[in-house]
């Protein structure tokens, strides 16, 4: 099976870290992980920047982007407004997510999931009408920090009504890192058969975000998210951890031979780039260990 890795570095990863990156600085990241071979990268976040002050200049990555052939850059929208912005900087690939859990979103979006569903349908239909792509994150689709567990049903049920007006993928976000494996099978096995392209995207707050990606993959997803370096959390979830570091999973995804066509050493390279321009050690394992068998 071939999977594709896409890298949110740029945007889920870098949300919430102590140190603000410049917009050029966010564009070279861009630019170096394209250069590895990433099929997919989450390049921007047009949401408002007085709320999330590390994804200011969402136009200026955008627009300092080389666009490599064969590399779609995704940009995250969370209404009609941030669609607009994104539009006029040339973004074609968008991402809209809205929470599994009612208090999460009223606390994280000021709205309900029953409205985040409604703007997911618009949105969608919109995105159709300009002939672009978009794609659906379900967030806390696990468990939520403030009411507990998500129901598996409560998951599926939002799925079921996504499918109606299908985007082109559904990922499956593990916001605060409660899921297990039997938890995503469970979840990717049943969004497929609604008809869903699923996606995955794993926090490793309690250290099963590789077995979820497993998990995943075995059951049908077809992209899974990573962040280089292991960076990111949630600026709105209390504790809420990186993501998987991408060279992680991919080093996993490599030895299980499943297809990434992605430059793994190249990869550690920007892992430790990123290190250095943060100021301080990823948590992601493979940067530190390095290759193996060790190169050259």
């Amino acid at each position: 099976m071939d999977v594709a890795i896409c890298d949110v570095g740029p945007r889920d990863g870098l949300q919430n870290e102590e140190t603000v990156l410049p917009a050029a600085v966010r564009a070279d990241l861009v630019e170096r992980l394209a250069a590895v071979g990433l099929p997919r990268i989450e390049a921007a976040s047009f949401v408002n920047p007085k709320l999330v002050p590390a994804m200011a200049g969402a136009e200026e990555v955008m627009r300092a982007i080389a666009h490599r052939p064969g590399t779609a850059y995704s940009a995250l929208v969370l209404n009609e407004k941030g669609y607009e912005r994104a539009i006029a900087a040339g973004v074609d690939d968008f991402r809209f997510g809205f929470s599994a859990s009612d208090e999460f979103g009223l606390r994280n979006q000021n709205q309900t999931t029953e409205q985040g569903l409604e703007i997911a349908a618009a949105l969608i239909r919109r995105v159709r009408q300009d002939g672009n792509r978009i794609g659906v994150t379900l967030s806390v689709a696990f468990g939520c920090p403030f009411s507990g567990p998500v129901e598996s049903g409560r998951v599926l049920g939002l799925v079921e009504r996504l499918m109606a007006d299908p985007p082109d993928d559904v990922s499956l976000a593990d916001t605060i890192g409660v899921g297990v494996p039997t938890q995503v099978t469970e979840l990717v096995t049943e969004s497929r058969r609604l008809g869903a392209t699923v996606g995955a995207h794993f926090h490793n707050t309690r250290n099963t975000g590789l077995a979820n990606a497993v998990a995943a993959v075995d059951a049908g997803a077809t992209i899974v998210d990573g962040s280089v370096g292991g960076t990111g959390g949630c600026p709105f979830a209390p504790r809420a951890t990186g993501n998987i570091a991408t060279e992680d999973l991919l080093y996993l995804l490599d030895g299980m031979g499943v297809e990434t066509g992605v430059d793994l050493a190249g990869l550690i390279e920007v892992s430790g780039w990123l290190s250095e321009q943060l100021g301080k050690e990823l948590p992601g394992q493979v940067a530190k260990a390095g290759m193996f068998p060790a190169a050259g």
